[in-house]
């Protein structure tokens, strides 16, 4: 399902690579992250090709809500519990100054993509306590963030916390924009990375330096970011004959929605689950939402979007590993990819342009035990389970019972299928191991789609590669 950002942002295409080519900067990914990469090289003197595999802005980038803040959920009285405050400072200054450099690229290339002011608020229903706390952890890292419990929402809270340096915009008009400076190749998928060399599907790129900004790294060694991420999927409706807000709310609580206007439209969002663990129902459950809230509104759009989780909740960004010193990363920005993506992409440029990078925090290389064993143990624990589900499966019925509009696992020949059976009858079949690491994937009924629980590959129900890091479709 697309989101209203196409809709109103649509932007033209740029031609596949036909040729070998050498430059300084290769970027892999044309997301917000390698957009606003490509771009600071570019300002910075460096020869830059920016590669995507199908369309700029198509993945992460398209289906954000598209917020500017650097209130993260509840994030800095955790950073201060785990890092200490020097760490907890250093991510609050990295998010503030993106909110800020998100204005200076505006003005400076004239760029119109509805860049607005909007407080960003955290809300509670039940007890206003964590928003107390995280506000003593947010002063401490000199961030300005006041208590209330007045709000626009058509609902009383016990709480409020609210950020007023925020802002929201037009992912896909900003984005646009940007892409009109740069030399860039759509529908061209770097396939893999040997020594100064990106191979594409449709030629060869050499470069000095490589960044890597896919969302999910593709290069499974060095690095080993399958085994330091997962990936997450949440889901948005957008309502027209809703109340405008003039802020954008975010529920701390494990049932709460955020909220969101653009323009006319009304942007609810929640449902938020692993990837490749959902029993469906997430679209239904916000439409009852929408229903109760907001009854004289009708539903326009509906999408949902995926991020990636690290292991201490800080983004990769820098060198891709110990042994790769011109290869770099920039991934993990959990559901703050606005803010995370122009922090990666003033770092990554300073160290690719300068030898220094401007938030060293976030280096791949870093292992922080406190913050990072639970969840690297948490990470193997679901590959083994993912890698071994088979196993644990009780065979399902044969494929002629499944019903129409459905897919699942089923035992044929003494094999497990993955079958989805469209409305019309028709059967498509496709294997159960995800085409990047084998994990069993699982079948996601509000996106009819195969997924893996694993590392949150995605394909159609005809094996077509959706999302990464698999690089192929199912066999």
């Amino acid at each position: 399902m697309e989101s209203i950002w196409y809709e109103t942002g649509a932007l033209p295409e740029h031609d596949r690579l036909n040729q070998d080519l050498k430059t300084e900067v290769a970027v892999i990914g044309g997301g917000m992250a390698g957009v606003l990469t490509a771009y600071f090289l570019k300002k910075g003197g460096a020869k830059v090709v920016l590669l995507e595999g199908a369309r700029i802005g198509c993945g992460a980038t398209g289906k954000t809500t598209a917020k500017m803040t650097a209130q993260h959920g509840l994030t800095y009285a955790e950073l201060i519990r785990k890092l200490g405050e020097p760490a907890a400072q250093e991510y609050a200054s990295a998010m503030a100054g993106a909110v800020a450099a998100y204005w200076s690229v505006a003005k400076a290339e004239e760029i119109a993509c509805d860049l607005q002011k909007a407080p960003a608020f955290l809300y509670a229903r039940r007890t206003a306590a964590p928003l107390e706390e995280e506000a003593h952890a947010a002063a401490l890292c000199g961030i300005s963030a006041k208590l209330t419990d007045r709000t626009e929402l058509p609902f009383a809270v016990k709480g409020a916390l609210c950020f007023p340096e925020s802002a929201v915009l037009h992912p896909l008009k900003f984005l646009g924009g940007l892409a009109k400076e740069l030399h860039l190749y759509e529908h061209t998928r770097a396939m893999d990375v040997r020594d100064h060399a990106v191979i594409t599907d449709h030629g060869v790129v050499e470069a000095e330096k490589i960044v890597i900004a896919t969302h999910f790294p593709f290069l499974n060694r060095p690095g080993y970011y399958f085994m330091r991420m997962h990936q997450e999927r949440s889901y948005v409706l957008a309502l027209r004959g809703a109340p405008k807000l003039l802020g954008t709310y975010y529920g701390i609580e494990e049932d709460g929605y955020s909220f969101r206007s653009a323009g006319e439209t009304l942007l609810l969002g929640g449902g938020g689950h692993r990837t490749g663990e959902t029993h469906g129902g997430k679209y239904d459950d916000l439409r009852a939402v929408a229903k109760t809230l907001f009854p004289e509104s009708r539903e326009v759009a509906a999408w949902s979007a995926q991020d990636c989780a690290t292991l201490d909740g800080l983004p990769y960004v820098g060198r891709y590993s110990a042994s790769t010193p011109d290869l770099y990363v920039a991934a993990g920005f959990r559901k703050w990819g606005m803010t995370g993506s122009m922090a990666a992409a003033q770092s990554l440029s300073e160290e690719i342009l300068h030898g220094k990078a401007r938030y060293p925090l976030f280096s791949p290389q870093r292992f922080h035990f406190s913050a990072s064993a639970k969840a690297l143990m948490d990470e193997s624990l679901q590959s083994v389970k993912g890698l071994t589900a088979e196993w644990f499966t009780l065979p399902a019925e044969a494929a002629e019972a499944v019903p129409r509009g459905q897919g699942q696992l089923v035992e044929f020949r003494g094999q497990k299928i993955g079958v989805y059976k469209d409305e019309t009858g028709t059967v498509h079949v496709v294997p159960t191991r995800c085409a990047h690491l084998g994990c069993q994937l699982e079948w996601n009924p509000d996106e009819h789609s195969w997924d893996c629980p694993c590392h949150g590959s995605r394909f159609d129900i005809d094996g077509r590669l959706l999302d990464g890091p698999a690089l192929h479709h199912l066999a």
